[in-house]
């Protein structure tokens, strides 16, 4: 992984994956060192080159263990996270949340995550920076309950030679 810095904005996929009405959250693992222990969407870094579509797809199998189909973009979400403010700079991701669906066979969980559970939106709604990692995620999860969709071909990748 590369090093991490935050002197800009960074790059950042999620997916917003629902089951007869509760959304799948993982529970983040000792790297995220301030948010281990807290409830987030499968999300993470867009590597550099890396198109989002594939990135996501790689987030929500390394973090959930499952499969991901993409069906749509939910919408494109600034999140600055003045509560991280260190040495380093201050976290302002932008973020490209989709949305999908998951296989029914689980494999193993990677490192990042120590857990996944399916949430209804109240509980969601109820959670605070004490137990949410990124109180975006509410917004995002109304944004999909109120039955906001872009189709996918909004996101264009392109690489120049």
């Amino acid at each position: 992984m590369s090093k991490r810095v935050f002197t800009q904005t960074f790059g950042v996929v999620g997916a917003i994956i629902e089951r007869d009405g509760k959304v799948l959250l993982v529970k983040e693992g000792a790297h995220t060192k301030t948010d281990v222990g807290k409830w987030n969407q499968p999300a993470g870094w867009i590597d550099v080159g890396e198109n989002p579509a594939e990135a996501v797809s790689r987030e929500v199998k390394e973090e959930t263990g499952f499969d991901f189909e993409l069906t749509g973009m939910l919408g494109v979400y600034s999140l600055l996270r003045k509560d991280r403010t260190d040495a380093r700079g201050t976290p302002h991701a932008i973020k490209i949340i989709f949305v999908g669906k998951i296989g029914e066979r689980q494999t193993e969980l990677a490192g990042d995550t120590i857990g996944v559970k399916w949430f209804a939106p109240e509980e969601i709604y109820a959670m605070d920076l004490q137990t949410l990692r990124d109180l975006d995620i509410k917004k995002e999860v109304k944004d999909y309950f109120a039955g906001k969709r872009y189709p996918l071909e909004l996101l264009r990748y392109t690489v120049s030679k």
